[in-house]
């Protein structure tokens, strides 16, 4: 069977950008399609070596290998020419790819559907194919140059710049961003710092933004600026939305004990164990959240 006759759900139409950030050596690709869990499939990543994008009939061996010889010393160029010499495949392959010296590779099979192509540029190669038009690859690559910010704010500045100018031709349906950092992850043992994914939604781009938000929100250590005393205006806030929110009865309100325990307890089951303040203070994002919280429950 030939790569025409083959089943057009196969086809990952989407458009995509790969980034290295010289600073903090993390490694990430952010990506957005019309396409079920483009996530599962599209972004590549491992720290330390290199960072890849493999769509359009994405051959995941431009992950698996690409890293595999990115991790030996090969230039993101030199893995890109080997793995596109050696697949049959290949003019239906679209693949971004980034070492980690930031050098950079795009490559778009002839047969890749209209619009299709890359840029690349120092620590980022952005792609896609079947977009509206140019512009969203364009735009991309501008916004990815000059926006500020952590590399996974700035790819997915990118990300939503390339769908601001047009995006898929067919619409939208999933999103999804990688980044990896040695030490990264979980409690420091795997490099996977953030691995979001929208499989199916209206706004796949917008909510990745808001998962984005919580992954900040949950995971990253406050900022000693960001603590707050707990003075009288501001406990009497806090305990107004922990009796909108059922940690408090009206009776309860005269107890200040209770108060700081029914604090610390509401941190703990919302996840903030990261934002925890000594006792007489609160991090202001946990005080932001618990008033949107509330506010949805009055």
């Amino acid at each position: 069977m030939n790569m025409h006759e083959r089943n057009k759900r196969e086809e990952i139409n989407t458009f995509s950008i790969v980034g290295f950030d010289p600073e903090t050596g993390e490694l990430g690709v952010a990506v957005a399609s019309k396409f079920l869990a483009v996530g599962a499939i599209v972004p590549w990543a491992k720290a330390g070596v290199g960072a890849v994008a493999t769509q359009s009939w994405a051959n995941t061996d431009y992950g698996t290998k690409g890293l595999e010889l990115l991790a030996q010393g090969m230039t993101a160029q030199q893995v890109l020419d080997q793995l596109v010499a050696e697949d049959e495949g290949r003019l239906v392959r679209q693949v971004g790819m980034v070492d980690a010296k930031g050098n950079s590779a795009t490559y778009t099979g002839e047969e890749c559907h209209a619009w299709a192509g890359g840029i690349t540029g120092p620590n980022f190669a952005a792609q896609g194919n079947i977009l509206v038009d140019e512009q969203t690859v364009q735009a991309m690559a501008q916004t990815f140059q000059s926006a500020a910010g952590s590399l996974a704010e700035r790819l997915l500045a990118a990300l939503q710049a390339g769908e601001d100018a047009g995006g898929d031709s067919r619409g939208k349906q999933s999103a999804a961003l990688l980044i990896v950092k040695e030490g990264g992850g979980y409690g420091g043992k795997i490099d996977k710092y953030i691995d979001l994914r929208v499989d199916d939604h209206l706004e796949p781009v917008r909510e990745l933004n808001r998962l984005f938000y919580l992954h900040q929100l949950y995971f990253t250590k406050p900022r000693p600026e960001d603590f707050l005393e707990i003075d009288e205006p501001l406990r009497k806030k806090l305990q107004d939305h922990l009796v909108a929110l059922g940690y408090l009865t009206a009776e309860d309100q005269q107890n200040p004990a209770l108060f700081f325990e029914k604090l610390h307890e509401f941190q703990l089951i919302e996840n903030f164990d990261e934002r925890i303040a000594e006792a007489g203070k609160v991090d202001k994002k946990v005080v932001e959240f618990m008033e949107q919280l509330a506010a949805k429950k009055g």
